[in-house]
């Protein structure tokens, strides 16, 4: 149980980062790529 607690601060800067990175990309899809299509879409 002991190495359970070491790893688990890790665990969570592990889950932070992953989620920072998923945001980062998906914002970067949407102003690079299709966000024309869909702000075309939205306001015709």
């Amino acid at each position: 149980m002991g190495d359970d607690d070491e790893y688990t601060g890790m665990n969570e800067a592990r889950t932070r980062r992953t989620r920072i990175t998923a945001w980062v990309t998906i914002i970067a899809l949407i102003l690079v790529g299709g966000g024309a299509t869909v702000l075309a879409l939205l306001f015709g």
